[in-house]
């Protein structure tokens, strides 16, 4: 891995210790995210976060500096609001890449708003049978939103699975608060913070931004491996997520830690297969995607 692709996993891993509340199962996840894109977990800090050195050498363009940020920003928010010591870390790393507080400031709105988005949506709960269409629409969804080059698109994904989780239980007669629907995606292992790094790390290494380290390309680039292998992922974990709550709320939560999580990895499974019949959905989705627009439609009442 060269030296900017590496800076841009290290800033990752950062942003998600930032908080200083790395859970086991939070550290394992993103250990887990940054063999898969071929950093030592070893060179991940014991507890709280350090910027990674030289980084106005490597992110060395108005273009990439501000993609680093807006990569910190997305992971700083993932699982909730900023907190204070994640603030800290983002007025750092601000200074850092001598980005003006202006410059900045849509995108920490935006972010914001998204980790407040209110789970209980306008739409309807599936009614018996339609379960399954709203599961595919919403996995489709998210893996057009990890070709799409920003990194709010991938930081909308965990809104779009709470939602995702709030009505497969409303439908099978159960009333989720956040808290809950945040606790199902932990049982199954979907950490926000580590898919989110995962997520923008993949479009920045693998290239959907490749020019991030000189000019950054807009829309969405085809046969790009790090942003198909983002999509498939996010399809089938959101897929995945779908279908378990279903069968988790659907039997009372009577289901055991153990039994929940091999139904969930035999569910993922079932979605890799299933990928290359809707990846042409997907890519057509993500070409008209108005990410904008989908954030104005998370967060109204929020």
């Amino acid at each position: 891995m060269g030296a900017d692709a590496n800076a841009v996993l290290q800033l990752g891993l950062a942003a998600a210790l930032a908080d200083g509340a790395c859970t086991p199962q939070e550290r394992a996840q993103l250990e887990s995210v940054a063999r898969s894109l071929g950093v030592d977990p070893s060179a991940l800090p014991a507890s709280g976060a350090a910027l990674p050195p030289n980084l106005g050498q490597v992110f060395d363009s108005p273009d990439a500096r501000r993609a680093a940020y807006e990569l910190a920003v997305a992971v700083c928010n993932a699982d909730g609001a900023a907190n204070d010591a994640e603030m800290r870390f983002l007025v750092e790393l601000r200074a850092k890449l001598g980005l003006a507080d202006a410059s900045v400031a849509a995108v920490e709105r935006e972010a914001g708003a998204l980790a407040a988005a209110p789970i209980g949506a306008a739409t309807d709960a599936p009614k018996p049978g339609a379960a399954d269409d709203l599961i595919l629409q919403q996995a489709v969804l998210a893996g057009a939103l990890e070709l799409l080059p920003q990194s709010l698109a991938t930081m909308a994904i965990i809104p779009l699975q709470l939602r995702l989780v709030y009505l497969i239980g409303k439908a099978q007669g159960q009333q989720l608060d956040a808290a809950q629907a945040k606790d199902l995606l932990a049982a199954l292992g979907i950490g926000a913070a580590a898919q989110v790094v995962d997520g923008v790390a993949r479009k920045l290494i693998g290239g959907i931004a490749r020019g991030v380290f000189g000019r950054v390309l807009g829309g969405v680039t085809g046969g790009v491996a790090g942003a198909a292998t983002g999509a498939a992922t996010s399809f089938a974990t959101t897929y995945a997520l779908g279908h378990a709550a279903t069968q988790y709320y659907g039997q009372g939560r009577t289901l055991s830690s153990a039994d929940l999580q091999a139904l969930f990895q035999r569910l993922v499974g079932e979605a890799k297969a299933l990928y290359p019949t809707v990846r042409t959905k997907i890519e057509e989705q993500a070409r008209t995607l108005d990410l904008q627009q989908l954030i104005r439609s998370f967060t109204a009442g929020a």
